[in-house]
Order: C-alpha cells, then sequence, then structure tokens
C-alpha cells in the first residue's frame, strides 16, 4: 500500500507492531483512504491522529497521522540490503528471495531472506543459492535497530509531518 502522497493529502506513517518504521526508504506512507480502511479491517492501531476529520451521516472521525501494524512486516529487508538485489545489484522490482526456499523447509528470518529482483528470483527459482550458484552480495543478518537507522538516513524523505518525529529517529540529539 505504500503510495506517494503529498503533505496536503494527509498521509499517515505506517509503523511496524513495533512502532518502528515499517520502511525507511521510501518512507511507507498510507493515503488517509488506505489509513481509515485498514482501521475497520482491524489491521492497524491508531497511534497520532491529524486535527482534520471525515464524517458519515452516522461517524466521525479524525484522519489516521499515525498507524501500527497489528502483525509484523518485514520490510525492512530491503532497508538492510539498501534497496539493491543481493544478486545482480538491480533496484528496480525488489521482491524477497528465500536463500534456502520455503517448499524445502527454509523459514522467512533475517539469516534466510534477501532483497532480489523480480528476475534474479525467478532465475534462482526453487533452487538454493549453492545449487543455483547465486551468492548475495553480502550475507543475510539480522540488523540492529541502529544500523536500519544508519540505512535509513542514505534514503531521506521529503516530507516529515509533525506527528510523525516521536517514530522517526533521524539524527536526533537527547535533551541531557
Amino acid at each position: 500500500m505504500n503510495v506517494h502522497v503529498s503533505p496536503s493529502g494527509f498521509p499517515a506513517l505506517v509503523l511496524n507492531a513495533d512502532f518502528r518504521p515499517l520502511s525507511y526508504y521510501p518512507l511507507s506512507l498510507w493515503s488517509w483512504q488506505d489509513a481509515i480502511k485498514a482501521v475497520f479491517l482491524e489491521r492497524v492501531n491508531i497511534v497520532a491522529e491529524y486535527e482534520r476529520a471525515v464524517r458519515s451521516p452516522s461517524l466521525e472521525m479524525k484522519l489516521p497521522s499515525v498507524v501500527s501494524l497489528k502483525t509484523f512486516a518485514r520490510f525492512n529487508v530491503f532497508l538492510r540490503d539498501k534497496f539493491s538485489c543481493q544478486y545482480c545489484g538491480s533496484r528496480e522490482d525488489l521482491t524477497f528471495d528465500h536463500l534456502v526456499p520455503r517448499s524445502r523447509g527454509g523459514h522467512t528470518t533475517w539469516i534466510n531472506v534477501v532483497a532480489a529482483c523480480s528476475c534474479c528470483n525467478l532465475k534462482k527459482g526453487n533452487k538454493t543459492s549453492e545449487e543455483a550458484g547465486m551468492r548475495p552480495a553480502q550475507a543475510p543478518f539480522q540488523p540492529s535497530v541502529q544500523h536500519l537507522h544508519r540505512n535509513g538516513r542514505l534514503f531521506p524523505p521529503n516530507y516529515l509531518h509533525e506527528s510523525w518525529l516521536d517514530y522517526l529517529y533521524w539524527d536526533t540529539v537527547l535533551d541531557p
């Protein structure tokens, strides 16, 4: 549901279930319509709201400015891998690749999943990395929050609403 939205369109910042940004680049933003739909489908919790509200004959609701998923998503794999296919370096049409395919017992874990373009993912198919002769540029690992933040600074967003600042730690200096 990542979309390009303008500040005047009341976008909602999307956080993972642990209240970290779902992705840093592109910053995960949903249109206000998608955010409200997710609220009614009970997929997200509202964390912060705009002053602006929408109304129907029976309901008035402030527009969500920050929402958190009720279950985890793994988009930070792209951030860890700097939004590059780990096989060819492409930045286009990224997907996930399981080094040991799920059909062969592989799990969706930090150490078994890498960012891959659709072409490389299709080429590797249902083979292990060794069988396909396709080794990732970097071995997959579980990144620290600091690592994700450092990579996130490489891809800064161009619009930050004030209600988002508590959830984005871009070069934050803490008060003594």
